[in-house]
């Protein structure tokens, strides 16, 4: 089959569906590429560098039309591409047919068959061609570093000669692939990081990265989030305004908000209003990720840049996967790399349109002059979600109290059944050994024992940083050597020296290595 590769006429979109180095793929499935002259040229990528790979140049879309059996693009096709359309065509595009009715019954008529990437169902066998997933990632990456452009400040925090710099608080709101991608760039860049989802099982993937999960005091069965292909469910009115007063209690205090809230076949919730946007500082940024689908900012303006009157900037751009059009190109063409390799299962350029396989039922919205949108559920289970961890219980004082006095009174046992067992085992050598053995045993056993009990009872939390002073510490037996030094014994006092020594380089190295350790917490 001939793979045709098209010129994206949309205004502002500069990606490409083929990369040079995937027309190499193309050609061991048993495909060839013909491209579009200058298709990659805005994303980067010459006709040099194609025709170089193996690609074939033509002149125009009509001529990719004529001479291609499966044509692949990025945006939905225009009126004038679906006139090109005949039977014998496979398009593989994004098309959002929820939203483009019209241009999925004109796509019908012509007899194609269309793929829409937007279509693939979120199961792991899928992730390959997941083209969503692999926007969202990259626009969640772009918005935190268009933020930065914007915000007047560095991210993370510094302490300089001429004053002591803060480090910015910046708000995620949704923690899907977008959001993950913004917690991560957002973390690493130095900041002070928050994540919202109304998911409670995401909150371990999100502090996992390195940010504060932020609770809700709300409880509502929010139902399985993969279930609905791993988007969040709409949620109740009093959910809403219980999140709602949460997000205005965070306003005055964060510098950056990015929100990424998406409900599949709905406008874009509106979750940062107008008067939150006024409780902000001058100067702070709002990244709306879901500026397309209406925004969750309620001043939010498709494909703008406002300020406030408070001098909160406000930024909508809906192209951010364009502003980094080499390396979005090049992960979609990926994904429809992937997606061709299941329509040729068998590798000999032969497309095998196989309506029984999930991934490809579930991404066909057009097939043998039918609409086949939408699509059953998928036979394999969407990929699992993790159980909701549930938020920690706060015991009460009462209860704190009971707890300590337990745990005090256990630990008073123990250590009078130890001394009552050394008493006796003390006491039974005195009366068969001679008392100069009994002087060095006492001595060495009472130094054992304080080592012991000062290295056990220090807190578990604490031993990740503070283990090499514990172990300094622990030396403590250093003080029973010192005193047998002055020993008549020739054996003895070289036991001794030999116990001073060791301690020695325990303590002193203890507390190097703390040094070191503790180092790697301080922030320049």
């Amino acid at each position: 089959m001939r793979v045709g590769f098209l010129v994206e006429t949309v205004s502002g979109e500069r990606r490409v569906a083929l990369v040079p180095d995937t027309v190499a793929q193309h050609v061991k499935l048993g495909h060839s590429c013909v491209m579009e002259s200058g298709a990659g040229e805005q994303a980067g990528f010459s006709d040099g560098a194609y025709a170089q790979a193996g690609a074939e140049i033509v002149a125009d879309a009509a001529a990719v039309f004529a001479g291609s059996d499966v044509i692949a693009k990025v945006q939905p096709p225009t009126e004038a591409e679906i006139a090109l359309l005949e039977p014998r065509h496979t398009l593989i595009s994004f098309f959002w047919p929820a939203q483009n009715s019209d241009l999925l019954e004109k796509a019908r008529a012509t007899g194609a068959t269309v793929v829409a990437m937007d279509m693939v169902p979120r199961i792991s066998r899928a992730q390959k061609m997941d083209a969503l997933s692999s926007m969202a990632n990259i626009a969640g990456y772009r918005a935190v570093i268009e933020a930065g452009a914007n915000f007047g400040r560095f991210f993370t925090g510094q302490v300089t000669a001429a004053g002591k710099v803060p480090p910015a608080k910046v708000l995620i709101v949704g923690a899907g692939v977008a959001g993950l991608a913004a917690i991560g760039t957002a973390t690493s860049l130095g900041a002070i990081t928050l994540a919202f989802d109304v998911r409670p099982e995401v909150a371990e993937q999100i502090e996992s990265m390195g940010a504060e999960f932020v609770y809700l005091d709300f409880e509502e069965a929010q139902g399985d989030g993969a279930a609905t292909g791993g988007y969040a469910a709409p949620s109740s009115p009093e959910f809403r305004e219980a999140q709602l007063k949460k997000f205005r209690e965070l306003a005055p205090d964060v510098d950056i908000v990015i929100t990424t809230a998406l409900i599949p076949g709905r406008p874009a919730p509106v979750l940062w209003t107008a008067d939150m946007v006024e409780m902000m500082k001058p100067g702070s940024v709002i990244v709306d990720l879901a500026a397309e689908r209406g925004g969750n900012c309620e001043l939010t303006v498709k494909d703008e840049r406002i300020v406030s009157g408070n001098g909160v900037v406000v930024v909508g751009y809906t192209d951010f996967p364009s502003r980094m059009a080499a390396q979005s190109s090049t992960l979609y063409a990926t994904n429809i790399r992937h997606m061709l390799t299941d329509l040729t299962p068998g590798k000999d350029g032969v497309i095998v349109h196989d309506m029984e396989d999930d991934v490809i039922r579930g991404a066909t919205v057009a097939h043998g002059g039918e609409i086949t949108f939408p699509p059953p559920p998928p036979k394999v289970a969407a990929i699992a979600a993790q159980k909701p961890r549930e938020k920690p219980k706060e015991p009460t004082p009462e209860e704190r109290r009971a707890a300590e006095t337990a745990a005090f009174k256990a630990q008073t046992r123990t250590q009078l059944g130890l001394l009552g067992a050394m008493a006796v085992l003390i006491l039974g050598l005195g009366l068969i050994a001679p008392a100069s053995f009994m002087q060095h045993f006492i001595v060495f056993v009472l130094a054992v024992f304080v080592g012991f009990q000062v290295i056990w009872n220090v807190a578990h939390s604490l031993h990740t940083p503070l283990m090499a002073v514990t172990n300094a510490i622990s030396s403590i037996i250093i003080l029973g050597a010192l005193m047998q030094i002055g020993s008549g014994s020739w054996l003895v006092v070289l036991l001794a020296g030999l116990s001073v020594f060791m301690a020695g380089i325990n303590i002193f190295g203890g507390f190097m290595v703390t040094r070191r350790m503790l180092a790697m917490f301080q922030k320049s």
